[in-house]
């Protein structure tokens, strides 16, 4: 492992994230970014009933066997396993992707905030570049130390401009605290579901592509209400509130699609809580 895990983990502990962590070398990456754009290619018009950007934004590991492979990254899962212990599930994989130019943005947020969870400490987000992601084309920031307080107050704007689902966002979030963390291609960063973050307009004349893998264990449901889904990638399969799934059996395989839309319908109900608007479960 080329960096010392423990200096990692009590980073991480510290802060609520670290960066610039080397995964992928520069052409893994670069095929994974070929990867996608052969999919928006063949499935132009989408698959199942849904867009294609439907899947890349929301449980893309349940009908995309590349993404699921992705989430099982050995490399990815040791440092993972160093700060949630050694059962883990991937309970989500997203594409993050900002056309160039781009006048999207996040606005500043802390991630479980409507995902059910609590204020569990039992989450992380993976998040790994496939493009090189800098300021310029809008990159995380974080609030150092921020993910040691509580879930705090969120208002929901549903901003056409903000790509979270409800465009919800932290008021007075003091910039000038904020860290940005850019990423060359195959390197990722981690951050706490409490840590505040955010990211910009994408700037620059490329994309900025990423996935997000949003790992979980499985005492998540041990203080969450109902049941959830996710996929075992290392260590014990859970019981109680969970319904594990194996991982795609073949690109958007029918019987996968039906799961996906199962999936979709359960988590919609929870994410949408609250809300006086139509909640859509992708962004970017």
């Amino acid at each position: 492992m080329p960096f010392d895990l423990d200096k990692v983990v009590n980073e991480y502990r510290g802060n609520g994230y670290v960066s610039g962590l080397p995964i992928l070398s520069k052409y893994e990456a670069r095929k994974l970014q070929n990867y996608i754009v052969e999919l928006e290619k063949k499935f132009s018009k989408g698959a199942g009933g849904h867009s294609l950007n439907q899947f890349f934004r929301v449980n893309g590991h349940v009908v995309i066997p590349k993404l699921a492979e992705i989430a099982r990254n050995s490399t990815i899962l040791d440092i993972v396993e160093a700060i949630l212990g050694p059962n883990l599930l991937a309970w989500s994989v997203e594409l993050f992707i900002k056309e160039a130019k781009s006048v999207k943005t996040v606005s500043w947020h802390q991630d479980i905030t409507y995902w059910g969870m609590g204020e569990t400490d039992d989450e992380v987000t993976a998040w790994l570049a496939l493009s090189n992601v800098t300021a310029e084309a809008g990159c995380m920031r974080f609030i150092p130390g921020s993910h040691k307080q509580g879930l705090v107050h969120h208002n929901d704007t549903f901003d056409k401009h903000n790509l979270l689902s409800r465009g919800q966002e932290i008021a007075d979030v003091c910039e000038k605290d904020a860290v940005y963390g850019p990423l060359l291609p195959g390197q990722i960063s981690l951050h706490h579901g409490r840590c505040f973050h955010a990211s910009g307009q994408n700037q620059s004349n490329g994309r900025r592509i990423g996935i997000a893998i949003r790992y979980v264990t499985p005492e998540v449901r041990d203080h969450a209400p109902g049941h959830d889904w996710a996929m075992p990638v290392r260590g014990e399969i859970p019981r109680g509130g969970w319904d594990c799934i194996a991982g795609p059996r073949g690109l958007f395989h029918p019987e996968d699609l039906m799961l996906y839309n199962r999936i979709l319908s359960g988590q919609a109900q929870t994410l949408s809580q609250g809300a006086t608007n139509e909640v859509k479960l992708y962004g970017s």
